[in-house]
Protein backbone atom coordinates (compact mmCIF):
# COMPACT_ATOMS: atom_id res chain seq x y z
CA UNK A 1 0.00 0.00 0.00
CA UNK A 2 1.31 3.39 -0.78
CA UNK A 3 2.04 5.77 1.89
CA UNK A 4 -0.31 9.07 2.16
CA UNK A 5 2.46 11.29 2.12
CA UNK A 6 4.68 10.97 -0.91
CA UNK A 7 8.15 12.77 -1.52
CA UNK A 8 9.46 14.45 -4.52
CA UNK A 9 13.32 14.34 -4.94
CA UNK A 10 15.73 17.26 -5.26
CA UNK A 11 14.78 18.03 -9.14
CA UNK A 12 13.96 21.02 -10.84
CA UNK A 13 10.54 19.77 -11.46
CA UNK A 14 7.01 20.93 -9.02
CA UNK A 15 5.20 18.22 -7.80
CA UNK A 16 3.66 15.73 -10.30
CA UNK A 17 0.17 16.56 -10.87
CA UNK A 18 -1.27 13.41 -10.86
CA UNK A 19 -0.26 12.03 -8.06
CA UNK A 20 -2.92 12.27 -4.64
CA UNK A 21 -2.56 12.85 -1.08
CA UNK A 22 -0.13 14.85 0.00
CA UNK A 23 3.27 15.44 -0.79
CA UNK A 24 6.20 16.49 0.65
CA UNK A 25 8.74 19.13 -1.49
CA UNK A 26 12.06 19.34 0.05
CA UNK A 27 15.11 21.59 -0.24
CA UNK A 28 13.07 23.97 -1.17
CA UNK A 29 14.56 27.72 -1.37
CA UNK A 30 12.65 30.40 0.70
CA UNK A 31 12.69 34.03 -1.07
CA UNK A 32 10.79 35.10 1.97
CA UNK A 33 14.34 37.24 2.69
CA UNK A 34 17.42 37.80 1.28
CA UNK A 35 19.33 34.50 3.21
CA UNK A 36 17.18 32.55 0.64
CA UNK A 37 17.65 29.65 3.09
CA UNK A 38 17.65 26.18 1.02
CA UNK A 39 16.47 23.76 3.82
CA UNK A 40 12.63 24.21 3.79
CA UNK A 41 10.22 20.98 3.34
CA UNK A 42 7.47 21.96 2.26
CA UNK A 43 3.60 20.27 2.82
CA UNK A 44 1.78 20.57 0.18
CA UNK A 45 -1.73 19.39 -1.14
CA UNK A 46 -3.28 20.25 -4.54
CA UNK A 47 -2.54 23.36 -4.93
CA UNK A 48 -1.87 24.77 -1.19
CA UNK A 49 0.85 24.27 1.13
CA UNK A 50 -0.15 23.50 4.17
CA UNK A 51 2.67 22.34 6.13
CA UNK A 52 6.33 23.83 6.82
CA UNK A 53 9.45 22.02 9.04
CA UNK A 54 10.81 25.25 10.02
CA UNK A 55 9.69 27.77 12.10
CA UNK A 56 10.11 31.24 10.51
CA UNK A 57 8.37 34.33 10.83
CA UNK A 58 9.57 35.08 6.93
CA UNK A 59 8.79 31.88 5.37
CA UNK A 60 5.79 31.13 6.99
CA UNK A 61 4.19 34.49 5.40
CA UNK A 62 5.59 33.39 1.94
CA UNK A 63 4.36 30.12 2.34
CA UNK A 64 1.56 29.01 4.33
CA UNK A 65 -0.13 32.58 3.37
CA UNK A 66 0.21 31.68 -0.21
CA UNK A 67 -3.10 31.36 -2.59
CA UNK A 68 -3.64 31.21 -6.13
CA UNK A 69 -5.96 34.45 -6.03
CA UNK A 70 -8.75 33.76 -8.62
CA UNK A 71 -8.01 36.90 -10.33
CA UNK A 72 -8.49 38.30 -13.62
CA UNK A 73 -6.55 41.02 -15.45
CA UNK A 74 -7.85 44.86 -14.63
CA UNK A 75 -7.61 47.98 -16.74
CA UNK A 76 -9.24 51.02 -15.06
CA UNK A 77 -10.64 48.62 -12.30
CA UNK A 78 -12.36 46.66 -14.77
CA UNK A 79 -11.92 42.57 -15.21
CA UNK A 80 -10.66 42.14 -18.78
CA UNK A 81 -9.02 39.40 -20.57
CA UNK A 82 -5.37 38.93 -20.91
CA UNK A 83 -5.40 40.10 -24.38
CA UNK A 84 -7.24 43.28 -23.57
CA UNK A 85 -4.63 43.73 -20.99
CA UNK A 86 -1.85 43.48 -22.79
CA UNK A 87 -3.07 45.31 -25.41
CA UNK A 88 -3.59 48.64 -23.32
CA UNK A 89 -0.27 48.12 -21.19
CA UNK A 90 1.15 48.36 -25.18
CA UNK A 91 -0.67 51.30 -25.49
CA UNK A 92 0.26 52.78 -22.61
CA UNK A 93 4.03 52.28 -23.51
CA UNK A 94 3.98 53.14 -27.29
CA UNK A 95 2.31 56.45 -26.47
CA UNK A 96 4.99 57.59 -23.34
CA UNK A 97 7.84 59.79 -24.10
CA UNK A 98 9.95 59.07 -20.87
CA UNK A 99 8.21 56.38 -18.95
CA UNK A 100 10.01 54.96 -16.09
CA UNK A 101 10.68 50.72 -15.25
CA UNK A 102 10.55 50.58 -10.91
CA UNK A 103 10.63 47.57 -8.88
CA UNK A 104 12.56 43.98 -9.73
CA UNK A 105 13.24 43.34 -6.11
CA UNK A 106 10.07 40.45 -5.74
CA UNK A 107 11.17 38.98 -9.21
CA UNK A 108 13.60 36.59 -10.68
CA UNK A 109 16.72 37.81 -12.56
CA UNK A 110 15.08 36.62 -16.26
CA UNK A 111 12.51 39.08 -15.70
CA UNK A 112 14.81 41.87 -14.57
CA UNK A 113 16.88 41.49 -17.32
CA UNK A 114 13.42 41.78 -19.55
CA UNK A 115 12.69 44.84 -17.85
CA UNK A 116 16.40 45.95 -19.05
CA UNK A 117 16.11 45.40 -22.52
CA UNK A 118 12.49 47.44 -22.43
CA UNK A 119 13.79 50.38 -20.66
CA UNK A 120 16.50 50.48 -23.23
CA UNK A 121 14.36 49.63 -25.88
CA UNK A 122 11.68 52.55 -24.69
CA UNK A 123 14.43 55.18 -23.86
CA UNK A 124 13.00 54.80 -20.40
CA UNK A 125 14.54 55.10 -16.79
CA UNK A 126 14.99 52.44 -14.98
CA UNK A 127 15.04 52.24 -11.05
CA UNK A 128 14.92 49.94 -7.90
CA UNK A 129 13.31 49.98 -4.75
CA UNK A 130 14.78 51.28 -1.14
CA UNK A 131 17.86 53.57 -3.47
CA UNK A 132 18.00 55.29 -0.12
CA UNK A 133 19.40 52.39 1.70
CA UNK A 134 21.08 50.56 -1.41
CA UNK A 135 21.89 53.84 -3.06
CA UNK A 136 24.07 54.67 0.15
CA UNK A 137 25.73 51.49 -0.27
CA UNK A 138 26.31 51.42 -4.60
CA UNK A 139 27.93 54.63 -4.02
CA UNK A 140 30.53 53.65 -0.77
CA UNK A 141 31.14 50.17 -2.91
CA UNK A 142 32.08 52.40 -6.27
CA UNK A 143 34.73 54.77 -3.69
CA UNK A 144 36.09 52.43 -2.01
CA UNK A 145 35.36 48.56 -2.71
CA UNK A 146 34.75 45.80 -0.41
CA UNK A 147 35.91 43.23 1.47
CA UNK A 148 33.16 40.51 1.35
CA UNK A 149 32.74 36.41 1.22
CA UNK A 150 29.84 34.12 1.01
CA UNK A 151 27.58 32.94 4.32
CA UNK A 152 29.59 29.74 3.78
CA UNK A 153 32.68 31.45 4.81
CA UNK A 154 30.99 33.28 7.83
CA UNK A 155 29.87 29.62 9.02
CA UNK A 156 32.73 27.92 8.96
CA UNK A 157 35.48 30.51 9.80
CA UNK A 158 34.09 33.80 11.37
CA UNK A 159 34.56 33.43 15.24
CA UNK A 160 33.86 37.31 15.76
CA UNK A 161 30.51 38.65 14.59
CA UNK A 162 29.49 42.27 14.25
CA UNK A 163 26.36 43.25 13.57
CA UNK A 164 26.18 47.31 12.87
CA UNK A 165 22.65 49.65 12.66
CA UNK A 166 21.36 45.79 12.09
CA UNK A 167 18.55 43.56 13.34
CA UNK A 168 18.58 40.52 11.85
CA UNK A 169 15.86 38.88 14.12
CA UNK A 170 13.76 41.67 12.18
CA UNK A 171 15.21 41.08 8.80
CA UNK A 172 16.64 37.76 8.03
CA UNK A 173 15.26 35.78 11.47
CA UNK A 174 17.13 32.52 10.58
CA UNK A 175 20.22 34.39 10.16
CA UNK A 176 21.72 33.81 13.82
CA UNK A 177 20.75 30.40 14.00
CA UNK A 178 21.76 29.43 10.33
CA UNK A 179 24.55 31.26 8.73
CA UNK A 180 26.60 33.31 11.24
CA UNK A 181 26.44 32.94 15.43
CA UNK A 182 24.76 29.85 16.40
CA UNK A 183 25.76 26.70 13.62
CA UNK A 184 29.23 24.62 14.36
CA UNK A 185 31.29 25.06 11.31
CA UNK A 186 34.30 23.76 10.10
CA UNK A 187 36.66 25.53 12.18
CA UNK A 188 34.23 26.28 15.01
CA UNK A 189 33.02 22.98 16.06
CA UNK A 190 31.19 24.19 19.13
CA UNK A 191 29.06 27.16 17.64
CA UNK A 192 27.94 29.68 19.58
CA UNK A 193 30.79 29.07 22.19
CA UNK A 194 33.34 30.08 19.65
CA UNK A 195 32.48 32.62 19.00
CA UNK A 196 31.83 36.71 20.18
CA UNK A 197 28.96 38.55 19.36
CA UNK A 198 28.92 42.24 18.96
CA UNK A 199 26.25 44.75 18.65
CA UNK A 200 26.78 48.81 17.71
CA UNK A 201 23.38 50.31 17.70
CA UNK A 202 21.30 53.13 18.59
CA UNK A 203 19.19 51.02 21.49
CA UNK A 204 18.72 47.74 22.75
CA UNK A 205 17.78 45.14 20.40
CA UNK A 206 16.92 41.54 21.17
CA UNK A 207 20.96 40.43 19.28
CA UNK A 208 22.04 43.13 21.66
CA UNK A 209 20.95 41.44 24.47
CA UNK A 210 22.41 38.03 23.28
CA UNK A 211 26.14 39.72 22.54
CA UNK A 212 29.38 39.65 24.41
CA UNK A 213 29.93 43.55 23.74
CA UNK A 214 26.88 45.62 22.95
CA UNK A 215 28.12 49.34 22.05
CA UNK A 216 25.22 52.26 22.15
CA UNK A 217 25.65 55.11 19.74
CA UNK A 218 23.75 58.53 19.82
CA UNK A 219 21.64 58.85 17.02
CA UNK A 220 23.27 60.16 13.76
CA UNK A 221 27.02 60.05 15.02
CA UNK A 222 28.15 56.63 13.52
CA UNK A 223 30.37 58.29 11.23
CA UNK A 224 32.37 59.66 15.10
CA UNK A 225 32.69 55.98 15.96
CA UNK A 226 34.31 55.19 12.77
CA UNK A 227 36.77 57.20 12.48
CA UNK A 228 37.71 57.25 16.10
CA UNK A 229 37.90 53.46 15.29
CA UNK A 230 40.49 54.10 12.56
CA UNK A 231 42.41 56.47 14.07
CA UNK A 232 42.99 54.47 17.37
CA UNK A 233 44.00 51.93 14.53
CA UNK A 234 46.16 53.78 12.94
CA UNK A 235 48.16 54.57 16.88
CA UNK A 236 46.71 58.40 16.90
CA UNK A 237 45.44 59.50 20.26
CA UNK A 238 42.33 60.88 20.78
CA UNK A 239 41.74 63.64 22.89
CA UNK A 240 38.16 62.77 24.77
CA UNK A 241 37.22 60.40 27.33
CA UNK A 242 34.11 59.37 24.88
CA UNK A 243 32.96 59.02 21.00
CA UNK A 244 29.14 59.66 20.60
CA UNK A 245 27.83 58.39 23.51
CA UNK A 246 30.52 55.43 23.81
CA UNK A 247 33.30 55.32 26.66
CA UNK A 248 36.98 55.53 24.83
CA UNK A 249 37.65 52.39 27.03
CA UNK A 250 34.93 50.21 25.09
CA UNK A 251 36.17 51.45 21.59
CA UNK A 252 39.28 50.46 22.27
CA UNK A 253 37.48 46.94 23.96
CA UNK A 254 36.08 46.30 20.25
CA UNK A 255 39.55 47.32 18.30
CA UNK A 256 41.04 44.59 20.26
CA UNK A 257 38.55 42.11 19.61
CA UNK A 258 38.90 42.89 16.12
CA UNK A 259 42.15 42.71 15.75
CA UNK A 260 42.87 39.58 17.52
CA UNK A 261 40.23 37.69 15.97
CA UNK A 262 41.02 34.93 13.65
CA UNK A 263 38.06 35.90 11.58
CA UNK A 264 35.55 38.88 11.93
CA UNK A 265 32.88 39.76 9.76
CA UNK A 266 30.74 43.00 10.07
CA UNK A 267 26.80 42.95 9.46
CA UNK A 268 25.54 46.48 8.68
CA UNK A 269 22.21 47.86 7.89
CA UNK A 270 20.11 49.97 7.14
CA UNK A 271 20.55 51.53 10.97
CA UNK A 272 23.51 52.98 9.67
CA UNK A 273 22.77 54.78 5.87
CA UNK A 274 19.05 55.96 6.76
CA UNK A 275 21.16 58.74 9.38
CA UNK A 276 23.25 61.27 9.25
CA UNK A 277 26.08 61.05 7.54
CA UNK A 278 24.30 58.32 4.52
CA UNK A 279 26.97 57.02 2.59
CA UNK A 280 29.61 58.63 4.10
CA UNK A 281 28.98 55.98 7.35
CA UNK A 282 29.54 52.82 4.96
CA UNK A 283 32.61 54.35 3.35
CA UNK A 284 34.21 54.43 6.58
CA UNK A 285 32.90 51.40 7.77
CA UNK A 286 34.35 49.52 4.38
CA UNK A 287 37.61 51.60 4.92
CA UNK A 288 37.64 50.18 8.25
CA UNK A 289 37.31 46.59 7.11
CA UNK A 290 40.04 47.20 4.24
CA UNK A 291 42.43 48.59 7.29
CA UNK A 292 41.78 45.93 9.40
CA UNK A 293 42.94 43.36 7.02
CA UNK A 294 46.32 44.54 7.72
CA UNK A 295 46.29 42.55 11.27
CA UNK A 296 43.55 39.39 10.46
CA UNK A 297 41.19 38.70 8.03
CA UNK A 298 37.66 40.47 7.77
CA UNK A 299 35.36 41.37 5.83
CA UNK A 300 31.79 43.14 5.43
CA UNK A 301 28.25 42.66 4.37
CA UNK A 302 25.12 44.23 4.07
CA UNK A 303 21.96 43.24 5.56
CA UNK A 304 18.91 44.01 3.73
CA UNK A 305 15.84 46.42 4.93
CA UNK A 306 12.70 45.39 6.76
CA UNK A 307 10.81 45.86 3.61
CA UNK A 308 13.17 44.36 0.83
CA UNK A 309 12.51 41.22 -1.15
CA UNK A 310 14.27 37.97 -1.43
CA UNK A 311 15.86 39.65 -4.65
CA UNK A 312 16.95 42.51 -3.91
CA UNK A 313 20.72 41.55 -4.89
CA UNK A 314 19.51 40.06 -7.95
CA UNK A 315 18.01 43.71 -8.88
CA UNK A 316 21.73 45.05 -8.72
CA UNK A 317 23.51 42.61 -9.41
CA UNK A 318 21.43 41.96 -13.02
CA UNK A 319 21.47 45.92 -13.92
CA UNK A 320 25.23 46.27 -13.13
CA UNK A 321 25.75 43.06 -15.18
CA UNK A 322 23.20 44.26 -18.03
CA UNK A 323 24.27 47.84 -18.20
CA UNK A 324 27.65 48.85 -16.15
CA UNK A 325 25.41 50.33 -13.00
CA UNK A 326 23.25 48.94 -10.33
CA UNK A 327 20.26 51.61 -10.31
CA UNK A 328 19.04 55.41 -11.36
CA UNK A 329 19.37 54.84 -15.28
CA UNK A 330 18.13 56.56 -18.04
CA UNK A 331 17.93 55.04 -21.67
CA UNK A 332 17.22 58.64 -22.87
CA UNK A 333 19.75 58.87 -25.21
CA UNK A 334 20.00 55.31 -26.27
CA UNK A 335 22.85 53.99 -24.05
CA UNK A 336 22.45 53.77 -20.10
CA UNK A 337 23.32 56.70 -18.29
CA UNK A 338 23.53 56.53 -14.59
CA UNK A 339 22.99 59.63 -12.15
CA UNK A 340 21.59 58.96 -8.81
CA UNK A 341 19.38 62.01 -7.27
CA UNK A 342 18.36 62.62 -11.35
CA UNK A 343 17.28 59.15 -12.16
CA UNK A 344 15.89 57.59 -9.05
CA UNK A 345 12.01 56.74 -9.13
CA UNK A 346 11.40 59.13 -6.00
CA UNK A 347 12.95 62.31 -7.92
CA UNK A 348 11.73 61.65 -11.03
CA UNK A 349 8.40 61.12 -9.97
CA UNK A 350 8.56 63.88 -7.96
CA UNK A 351 9.79 66.55 -10.40
CA UNK A 352 6.84 64.81 -12.69
CA UNK A 353 9.40 64.40 -15.14
CA UNK A 354 8.21 60.76 -16.65
CA UNK A 355 4.93 60.46 -18.21
CA UNK A 356 4.22 56.41 -17.60
CA UNK A 357 5.36 53.53 -15.24
CA UNK A 358 5.53 50.07 -14.86
CA UNK A 359 6.15 48.38 -11.91
CA UNK A 360 7.41 45.34 -11.67
CA UNK A 361 8.42 43.00 -8.19
CA UNK A 362 7.50 45.57 -5.68
CA UNK A 363 4.74 47.51 -4.08
CA UNK A 364 5.99 50.83 -4.90
CA UNK A 365 3.25 52.73 -2.63
CA UNK A 366 5.11 51.10 0.02
CA UNK A 367 8.29 52.52 0.23
CA UNK A 368 8.22 55.86 -2.04
CA UNK A 369 7.90 59.41 -0.20
CA UNK A 370 4.51 60.63 0.24
CA UNK A 371 4.81 63.32 -2.76
CA UNK A 372 6.37 60.90 -5.30
CA UNK A 373 3.79 58.34 -4.54
CA UNK A 374 1.01 60.73 -4.98
CA UNK A 375 2.72 61.74 -8.25
CA UNK A 376 2.90 57.91 -9.27
CA UNK A 377 -0.96 57.63 -8.51
CA UNK A 378 -1.69 60.73 -11.32
CA UNK A 379 0.32 58.60 -13.94
CA UNK A 380 -0.90 55.41 -16.42
CA UNK A 381 0.71 52.56 -14.46
CA UNK A 382 0.72 49.56 -15.45
CA UNK A 383 1.65 47.00 -12.63
CA UNK A 384 2.91 43.59 -12.97
CA UNK A 385 2.25 41.40 -9.50
CA UNK A 386 1.06 37.92 -7.91
CA UNK A 387 -1.86 39.31 -5.59
CA UNK A 388 -4.03 43.16 -5.62
CA UNK A 389 -1.68 45.36 -3.31
CA UNK A 390 -1.61 48.80 -3.21
CA UNK A 391 0.43 50.08 -5.72
CA UNK A 392 -1.49 46.91 -8.07
CA UNK A 393 -5.21 49.14 -6.91
CA UNK A 394 -4.19 52.11 -8.12
CA UNK A 395 -2.66 50.88 -11.57
CA UNK A 396 -4.15 51.55 -15.09
CA UNK A 397 -3.24 48.19 -15.99
CA UNK A 398 -3.12 44.84 -13.76
CA UNK A 399 -1.76 42.11 -14.63
CA UNK A 400 -1.50 39.37 -12.01
CA UNK A 401 1.55 36.98 -12.45
CA UNK A 402 2.70 34.00 -10.95
CA UNK A 403 4.95 34.06 -7.69
CA UNK A 404 9.01 33.44 -8.36
CA UNK A 405 10.02 30.54 -5.94
CA UNK A 406 6.46 29.19 -5.33
CA UNK A 407 4.24 29.29 -8.95
CA UNK A 408 7.35 29.56 -10.97
CA UNK A 409 10.84 28.97 -11.41
CA UNK A 410 13.91 31.58 -10.97
CA UNK A 411 17.28 32.59 -10.48
CA UNK A 412 17.69 35.04 -7.14
CA UNK A 413 20.60 36.14 -5.62
CA UNK A 414 21.52 35.65 -1.91
CA UNK A 415 22.64 38.34 0.58
CA UNK A 416 26.11 37.47 -0.14
CA UNK A 417 25.46 37.27 -4.26
CA UNK A 418 25.58 33.97 -4.69
CA UNK A 419 23.00 32.87 -7.62
CA UNK A 420 20.63 29.72 -6.43
CA UNK A 421 18.12 29.11 -8.65
CA UNK A 422 14.08 28.78 -6.98
CA UNK A 423 12.18 26.17 -7.61
CA UNK A 424 8.02 26.03 -9.06
CA UNK A 425 6.77 23.95 -5.82
CA UNK A 426 2.71 23.97 -7.31
CA UNK A 427 0.94 24.57 -10.72
CA UNK A 428 0.04 28.30 -10.91
CA UNK A 429 -2.18 29.36 -13.73
CA UNK A 430 -0.72 32.36 -14.06
CA UNK A 431 2.13 33.75 -16.16
CA UNK A 432 5.46 34.81 -14.90
CA UNK A 433 6.79 38.35 -15.02
CA UNK A 434 9.40 37.28 -17.86
CA UNK A 435 7.04 36.20 -20.13
CA UNK A 436 4.78 39.28 -19.77
CA UNK A 437 7.52 41.67 -20.29
CA UNK A 438 8.43 39.13 -23.45
CA UNK A 439 4.70 39.61 -24.64
CA UNK A 440 5.22 43.72 -24.17
CA UNK A 441 8.10 43.85 -26.15
CA UNK A 442 6.57 42.08 -28.89
CA UNK A 443 3.81 44.00 -29.28
CA UNK A 444 5.41 46.77 -28.94
CA UNK A 445 7.52 45.87 -32.22
CA UNK A 446 4.81 44.54 -33.94
CA UNK A 447 3.07 48.43 -33.40
CA UNK A 448 6.36 49.60 -35.70
CA UNK A 449 7.20 51.62 -32.23
CA UNK A 450 9.75 53.75 -32.77
CA UNK A 451 12.06 52.07 -30.41
CA UNK A 452 15.45 54.08 -29.05
CA UNK A 453 18.08 52.16 -30.60
CA UNK A 454 19.98 50.18 -28.09
CA UNK A 455 23.89 50.17 -27.18
CA UNK A 456 24.35 46.78 -29.17
CA UNK A 457 22.36 48.82 -32.08
CA UNK A 458 24.82 51.47 -32.15
CA UNK A 459 27.72 49.64 -31.50
CA UNK A 460 26.80 47.27 -35.00
CA UNK A 461 26.44 49.66 -36.63
CA UNK A 462 29.42 52.16 -35.63
CA UNK A 463 31.64 49.17 -36.53
CA UNK A 464 29.90 48.65 -39.92
CA UNK A 465 30.45 52.10 -40.38
CA UNK A 466 34.60 51.87 -39.92
CA UNK A 467 34.48 48.59 -41.86
CA UNK A 468 33.17 50.32 -44.55
CA UNK A 469 35.61 53.44 -44.09
CA UNK A 470 38.41 51.23 -43.97
CA UNK A 471 37.13 49.03 -47.12
CA UNK A 472 36.67 45.88 -45.31
CA UNK A 473 33.51 43.68 -45.89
Amino acid sequence: MMNAVQSEGQSGRGPDPQRTGPIVVRDVICPGCADLCDDLELTIEGDRIVGMQIDCPGAREFFLDYRIEQISPMVRGNEVTSEEALEEAARILAKARYPLIMGLSATAAEAQRRAVELAEALGGCLDVPYSAFYGARALALQEVGESTCTLGEVKNRADLVVFWGSEPRDTHPRHLARYAVHPPGMFLPHGRTDRTLIVVDVRQTPTAEEADLFLEVRPGEDYEILTALRARLKGRELDRAEVAGVPLKELESLLARMKRCRYGIVFYGTGLSMSRGWEQNIHELLLLVRELNAFTRFSVMAMRGPLAHGNAAGAFKVLSWQTGYPFALSFARGFPQYNPGEFTASELLDRGEVDAALVVGADALSFLPPRAAAALRELPTIVLAPRLHATAQIATVFFPTATYGIGAKGTMFRIDRIPLRARRVVDSPLPTDEAVLLELLSRLRDRHVNLAPTARDELRVSLRHLKEMRGLR
